[in-house]
């Protein structure tokens, strides 16, 4: 019998830091712990922000810590803050300090931070950087419309997020100007509001280490984080595997988070995936055609693409007054984004067509590869464990200099267009498809020939409209340099009709689809399929599919082949109930997949437990004319039950 009762949970601190006290003092940091200091508790943390939001609602990824070993140099006078300063960052990511002249970061938060200016300068005059204030022109603060005043009503949480970013700007790229924009509340609509708002006050590198859950409005990419020419950062969260907007837009860099200590190496620093960091599959946002030739394990954006120090257990410092009381240790990837947002305006000027999240997939070896670590349990794995090339905690990895986010990387290189792979769609669907090349001299002007009817190029490679007629098109998109320099690929483009026409064979294509018939169809684990009610109520009729619910390490799954006639298009759609002993509201413990061949269509977990039944489906028209394998999955940790039941499933073809 499913056990939905245990013992108390006790919860392991996040572990003690590991730098070298010798190593640490030489390049001016100050440990949390040395050979003759024991911390009298483990380190703790405390989440800026509040992290109960509701759809269309951002959190802050910033972390403080609050432990005993923390506050010990806190609360000693003159000490040299905890956590790493400028020095430090410098020597682990081989950067300089001199460039970024003349740059303009943006950093966008939500809400007021009274004393974001002052406390700014008391970070820069602890560590000899140039002055930064509204008076020399080198900061500025204003409201989601532009205007220095009203600004929004002041919060200690978001202050927490401001401080910790603006100080991270200053820490990377000391000589770069940087205009704060506060939204008026952090719902996504302000915050992307905001965004546009520090692109029109010049800022070409803009900040935004906030996420929420995806909302399948792809309007908000095009509304508020595509910005040709600027490179738009965001954190990808701190809950461990798992996905967060406006991370997964494909018109961002996606920045994921590392342990960072003090090695005896040749570089002098060793980074491993940090557990916290966010990573995934998104379940709406389309692949942008720069991951076109990475082994993602998405169909669509994954996440991340870089990353950098996140790990609170080795994280930064940051001068906070307004809801804290001076100097604080903060992790989090709300450290890592500002971090590679500076570290873009270090590298240079995007180029006025680019997409800059694409640079680092051009430059990988211009990367420090993180290669392990691990941020949860997930298949396949490479979206969860760190490993050689990219990986979904860390990307591709961290910045070794500024050469991966430059668009040249260096130059000299041979112009290639990448291929985005062959292309599918439906008549009266709108669809848009992101280009890239590496190597050449940008900026790249964008043509191509073959579109499908509707279907239009921007110069800067963005393929879009509404397709009005079905067929197959072979599709030549041309990239050309600032050189003159030519680069061709070639792709197809199947569009499907909306109606039956071109369908070998619609209708709904699984057997016993909501398991009336008892096992029969499917395979699966041990007591899943079965008539279990009243504890695991059906949606529909008296079968159903329970899977997991043991409060133990478990797995069950549910799978069954389906042909998907060609010329179709193709839906997924099922009905999943989620119940769960667990407390959290951030860490996902136990997680259901749903994959349909090698892909993964949508990942879920006891953050999206709910009272009955949701309602959840997927596009997968591009799989028609395929067998493939339809399998549900449930996975448990080591205790507090999840229950995923799933019922009426259907793949729908027309």
């Amino acid at each position: 019998m499913r056990s939905v009762k245990r013992g108390l949970l006790t919860l392991a601190g996040l572990g003690a830091l590991s730098l070298a006290f010798a190593s640490a003092t030489a390049l001016g940091i100050t440990p949390l712990a040395s050979a003759t200091t024991t911390p009298t508790t483990s380190p703790t943390t405390v989440h800026s922000c509040s992290q109960s939001v509701t759809p269309g609602i951002a959190t802050c990824f910033a972390l403080r810590r609050t432990d005993a070993a923390v506050h010990h140099f806190l609360a000693t006078p003159n000490a040299t803050p905890a956590g790493f300063g400028p020095s430090s960052l410098d020597s682990a990511y081989k950067l300089s300090s001199t460039g970024g002249a003349g740059q303009t970061v943006g950093i966008v938060d939500a809400m007021d931070d009274p004393n974001a200016e002052s406390d700014l300068a008391t970070y820069r005059t602890q560590f000899g950087l140039p002055a930064c204030t509204t008076a020399n022109g080198c900061f500025k603060k204003v409201n989601q419309n532009g205007a220095a005043s009203p600004l929004p009503a002041s919060d200690a949480g978001w202050a927490g997020e401001i401080s910790l970013d603006v100080d991270m700007v200053s820490a990377i790229c000391p000589n770069c100007h940087i205009v704060l924009v506060e939204a008026t509340s952090p719902t996504i609509q302000n915050l992307g509001t905001s965004v546009n708002e520090a692109v029109a006050l010049g800022a070409k590198y803009v900040s935004n280490s906030y996420g929420g859950g995806e909302s399948g409005d792809p309007a908000n990419d095009t509304s508020f984080y595509k910005h040709n020419g600027v490179a738009v950062t965001a954190s990808t969260g701190d809950g461990g595997f798992g996905i967060s907007y406006p991370a997964s837009s494909p018109f961002v860099t996606a920045v994921g988070g590392t342990s960072l200590t003090t090695a005896s190496n040749a570089r002098g620093w060793n980074e491993t995936a940090w557990n916290g960091a966010g990573s995934g599959c998104s379940a709406d946002e389309a692949k942008p055609s720069f991951q076109s030739s990475v082994n993602t394990g998405c169909a669509r954006r994954a996440n991340a693409d870089v990353s950098a120090v996140a790990d609170p257990n080795t994280g930064v410092a940051v001068f906070q007054t307004f809801g804290a009381s001076g100097w604080q240790v903060y992790g989090g990837t709300s450290v890592s984004s500002p971090i590679i947002a500076s570290v873009y305006a270090l590298a240079g000027t995007p180029g006025a067509a680019d997409t800059p999240a694409a640079y680092p997939y051009s430059h990988t070896a211009n990367l420090f590869d993180v290669t392990s670590g691990t941020n949860g349990t997930c298949s396949p794995a490479v979206l969860c464990t760190a490993g050689t090339g990219w990986d979904g905690p860390t990307g591709f990895g961290t910045p070794n200099g500024t050469a991966a986010f430059t668009a040249g990387g260096g130059g000299g290189t041979t112009l290639t267009a990448n291929n985005p792979g062959n292309q599918t769609g439906t008549v009266g669907t709108a669809v848009s498809l992101q280009l890239s090349a590496s190597g050449g001299t940008p900026p790249d002007t964008w043509t191509a020939t073959g579109l499908p009817t509707g279907l239009s190029i921007s110069g800067g490679g963005l393929i879009s409209g509404t397709p009005s007629a079905a067929g197959t098109f072979s599709v030549t998109a041309t990239a050309k340099d600032s050189t003159n320099a030519t680069s061709s690929t070639s792709f197809s483009w199947t569009i499907n009709p909306t109606g039956g026409g071109g369908c070998t064979s619609p209708g709904q294509k699984l057997g016993n689809p909501g398991f009336e018939s008892g096992a029969t169809v499917w395979t699966s684990t041990p007591a899943v399929i079965g008539q279990n009610a009243p504890s695991q109520p059906t949606h529909a009729g008296t079968w159903n599919a329970w899977l997991d619910g043991y409060g133990t390490t478990h797995t069950d799954t549910i799978s069954q082949s389906v042909t998907i006639p060609s010329g179709c298009s193709a839906t997924l759609s099922f009905f999943l109930h989620i119940d769960t002993a667990e407390t959290t509201t951030t860490t996902q413990f136990d997680t259901f997949t749903v994959k349909l061949g090698t892909t993964t269509l949508g990942t879920f977990s006891n953050l999206n437990k709910a009272a009955g039944y949701t309602s959840h489906s997927f596009n997968v028209s591009s799989f028609a004319g395929q067998t493939v394998t339809l399998a549900f999955s449930g996975t448990e940790d080591t205790s507090l039950q999840t229950s995923f039941v799933v019922d009426d499933t259907a793949l729908t073809t027309n």
